[in-house]
């Protein structure tokens, strides 16, 4: 008789048999069911690595569960089904804003909450399929529910589940080994990570950017060293009275006529375009699809993404103090600062964030004192413009404000039923519902735009304004490969940093110099702002202004030369010494606590 039969029938019983190798299948089965959910993947899509360091991964939780219970079958049960929403969880949140869930997420639930009955959330086939299959799961192991439950000593047994946790645990407890099964984080394309090599495995793979990187050299005599260098720039503007000052974040506002490949029904940007005394320029940002505050952060502090972890959010992790801002200088200078967005306070957690950034008050959408209207669902740019007028009609002549506006009209989704497309593709109308859904409310901030701009034309105080986009919509990505004229996977380097240009603008009732400013990034416009207000500028801004001579642009994706040449971060060049300069001040400006170096930031 065959040894190993032998020994089976005289240890282990045959619902015992089945029990054991459910046990052990179970992470398996749930790892190609879960991926199944997120992006139809098949079993032998998948190298055996990725099989190892996935099974490691889930086996952590079911062989706990098991542990805990001695119920095989119905752990098996649960660590399908929770696999299974993992799945499809992050299909959808991949799907809505372009990247899966990432571990800082969990932070910003009630943001994702707020925002989350605008989406259409409907089942594809991948999905269903998974469903039916734990369905049929449970109908055949019903009768096991009960009885499904090993009975051997108690001592061996926790022997033996305690081994199995404490194999599976350390690339859990340890995500860096992960690594060493080939399993690693695409930062820009995490989708596609997730996709080939795990949704749960990258999940954990992401932790190691949890941690801020500190620079090669914080030191005291390094930091100094590079403010030794700064150039004090002269404003470009002089003004006998300080204008005021307006900045508008217009949520997801792109430029997409601008590639030159798409024929609409109308251009988006006629009012715009058409406008005097208005220095017009694209920016790029360190997000595309969703992550505003990360936009707000850069333009607000100067400091860049590209030294924070991917898909991390400052306001909810790093901003915990006061953090010199534009709005904290020109506090300095005697404005009043305000904050306005018409959505959820705590979205972000702004109504924390905006006080430690120097905002006197921040007005949420309960707030608001105009006659609120919306379109597809949103509070409208008309109604988030007219706040702005509101706050200047009541407020003294004397007082100089800073207004800070973050809209949200153009927020996704774009799928919104019984809502007319106004601006079509004109060669192949309706094909892209979401773009041309996008496009029409794009059209709408423009026409919202000139009534701003008519109201501060006939205003004798001086005032200024600069509106620029957040980021990119997540539309079509069909349509997206046609505005870019190229898929992604054929992309150089400059054409990936496109995705995550838009459009700014800066407009004044009083003159402006007949500049140009082709391209720039988020962390520097706030610079510009202050030079065409007429502001005397801090070190650090001014030491900004100093480096976007030689970088333009500078975002969490990558940067850009004088040239308009475009470098990914993984690579070693002349940049490399000077990038790291910046990390440098960007840190003692953010992490320096009790050491930092308060008057680098402050007005002179």
């Amino acid at each position: 008789m065959n040894p190993v039969k032998t020994f089976l029938k005289k240890h282990l019983s045959r619902d015992e048999v089945f029990l054991s190798i459910l046990l052990l299948v179970t992470p398996l089965a749930a790892f190609y069911l879960m991926q199944f959910a997120y992006s139809g993947g098949l079993p032998w899509e998948y190298s055996l690595n990725v099989l190892l360091a996935n099974y490691l991964c889930i086996g952590v939780v079911h062989f706990t569960l098991c542990a805990v219970t001695n119920y095989i079958v119905v752990c098996s049960i649960l660590t399908h089904i929770l696999c299974c929403i993992w799945g499809i969880a992050n299909h959808y949140v991949s799907l809505f804003r372009g990247t899966p869930i990432l571990p800082w997420d969990f932070t910003a639930l009630g943001t994702a909450a707020a925002v989350a009955d605008s989406y259409q959330f409907s089942l594809n086939l991948p999905m269903a399929i998974s469903i039916l299959l734990i369905a049929a799961m449970i109908f055949l192991l019903r009768k096991k529910l009960k009885t499904g439950r090993f009975r051997p000593s108690k001592n061996r047994l926790r022997v033996t589940y305690l081994c199995a946790i404490l194999l599976c645990a350390y690339p859990v407890l340890q995500p860096n080994a992960l690594g060493y099964l080939g399993i690693e984080t695409d930062v820009w394309d995490q989708s596609k990570s997730y996709s080939q090599d795990g949704a749960l495995a990258v999940f954990l793979r992401n932790t190691q950017f949890m941690s801020v990187e500190e620079p090669k050299d914080s030191s005291e005599e390094n930091l100094n060293r590079i403010v030794s260098g700064v150039t004090d720039h002269t404003p470009a503007v002089s003004t006998d009275t300080r204008p005021n000052i307006v900045a508008i974040m217009n949520e997801s506002w792109a430029d997409f006529e601008d590639f030159g490949n798409l024929s609409l029904s109308k251009s988006v940007t006629d009012y715009i375009d058409s406008l005097d005394n208005c220095i017009q320029g694209h920016s790029y940002t360190s997000v595309f699809g969703a992550g505003t505050s990360a936009s707000e952060f850069e333009f607000l502090t100067g400091n860049s993404m590209a030294f924070l972890p991917s898909g991390s959010i400052p306001y909810q992790q790093y901003v915990l103090e006061p953090t010199a801002s534009l709005a904290s200088l020109l506090k300095e200078n005697g404005y009043r600062t305000l904050a306005i967005h018409p959505g959820e306070r705590t979205s972000w957690q702004r109504n924390q964030a905006y006080p430690l950034l120097g905002f006197d008050q921040f007005k949420c959408v309960e707030d608001m004192d105009v006659p609120l209207t919306e379109e597809h669902g949103y509070v409208s740019d008309q109604s988030s413009f007219n706040q702005i007028i509101y706050e200047f009609e009541h407020k003294s002549p004397e007082e100089r404000l800073f207004l800070f506006n973050v809209t949200i009209q153009n927020h996704g989704s774009y799928t919104v039923e019984n809502y007319p497309a106004e601006v079509t593709l004109t060669d192949e109308p309706g094909k892209y519902p979401m773009a041309e859904q996008y496009l029409t409310l794009a059209n709408k901030s423009d026409e919202a735009f000139q009534l701003l701009v008519d109201y501060f034309s006939h205003q004798d105080e001086p005032t200024i304004i600069l509106m620029f986009g957040d980021h990119q919509p997540s539309v079509e990505q069909e349509f997206l490969d046609k505005v870019y004229g190229i898929t992604q996977d054929n992309m150089t380097m400059e054409q990936y940093m496109d995705k995550y240009k838009t459009p700014f603008l800066i407009w004044a009732n009083y003159d402006l110099p007949d500049d140009q400013i082709p391209t720039s990034s988020l962390n520097f416009l706030g610079q510009y702002l202050l030079s065409y207000a007429g502001i005397e500028a801090s070190t650090y801004e001014n030491y900004l202004t100093d480096f976007q001579q030689k970088l333009p642009a500078m975002t969490f994706v990558g940067y850009v030369d004088a040239n308009g040449k475009a470098y990914s971060h993984l690579e070693t060049n002349d940049y490399t010494s000077m990038i790291e300069d910046y990390r440098t001040f960007a840190y003692d400006n953010l992490f320096g606590g009790q050491t930092r170096h308060a008057q680098y930031y402050q007005a002179p």
